[in-house]
């Protein structure tokens, strides 16, 4: 399921956004082997401070697997100031209802098996994809400009998701190339993507649902009540008073020794009581 996260709701999934500057940092920085800033584990740019709307796939346990970024083009985006050389000297597109994708992701060491997806493409991925067109659609946004690898750009066209156009050229970005592409948001891109996934009913988590099960895990789980020491030690001679066989003395000794000397051993039991030979079970 999807959740968005922008400006007005970011204050309540700190510890989301963290789980994706994560996820971010392992695929960009470490998979793929691109130029990016890691603090504290975390891939973050100067476009994060820009507030932009996240899209954030979550597994059935609440945990991150996926992610995108979408930024306005009319101000600072990525292509228009980090990947300028895909442009070749060309000017940026830039539009209100054109906005930038990047930063799309998918935690492929998390899936599970039966998330492969049809075609190989996972169904986290496809997911993703189409809550990004149908976020886009439902804010007034026209067309998404997305720069992505030339593995992206075959599972868009494999998830019958094809661009349906590109801008500039293929460049050279750390282990692999980069390229810009483009998509819009029509009903009938967004009902291909959902036909080839078998994807039905919404993609987007219920928020106020999902805040609550993370406020529960967030609780401490709660602690039994300590048996204090001189009531251990006074059932244990109840027990021994009690013994009515050899093996009733036995099995009551036993558990003397155990609950009295893991007492003492951890410096919590009383004082060492006498066992008293006066009652219970005579030889």
């Amino acid at each position: 399921m999807i959740l968005v996260i922008d400006a007005i709701n970011k204050d309540k999934h700190g510890a989301v956004l963290e789980d994706m500057f994560r996820l971010r940092a392992r695929v960009f920085a470490d998979r793929l082997g691109w130029d990016v800033q890691i603090r504290d584990g975390m891939e973050m740019d100067a476009f994060d401070a820009l507030d932009p709307a996240y899209l954030v796939g979550l597994d059935e346990e609440d945990r991150v697997v996926s992610c995108v970024r979408l930024l306005q083009t009319t101000g600072p985006h990525m292509l228009s100031d980090i990947f300028s050389d895909i442009l070749q000297g060309e000017p940026p597109m830039r539009a209100p209802t054109l906005w930038e994708s990047t930063r799309f992701c998918v935690d492929t060491d998390r899936l599970s098996t039966q998330d492969r997806g049809h075609g190989s493409v996972a169904r986290a991925t496809s997911e993703l994809m189409c809550g990004t067109l149908e976020f886009a659609q439902r804010s007034g946004i026209s067309d998404i400009i997305t720069v992505i690898d030339p593995v992206m750009n075959r599972v868009l066209k494999r998830s019958d998701n094809a661009p349906y156009g590109y801008v500039g050229n293929i460049v050279q970005m750390g282990k692999t190339k980069a390229l810009a592409a483009l998509l819009d948001t029509t009903d009938e891109r967004i009902n291909r993507l959902r036909a080839f996934a078998g994807i039905e009913g919404s993609v987007f988590v219920d928020e106020e649902a999902l805040i609550a099960r993370m406020a529960r895990r967030a609780q401490p789980a709660p602690q039994k009540a300590a048996i204090a020491p001189d009531v251990l030690a006074q059932y244990c001679l109840e027990q021994l008073s009690a013994a009515q066989s050899e093996q009733d003395m036995n099995a009551a000794l036993n558990l003397a020794q155990a609950v009295l000397g893991a007492r003492q051993h951890d410096g919590t039991s009383p004082p060492q009581a006498d066992i008293p030979y006066g009652t219970g079970y005579r030889h």
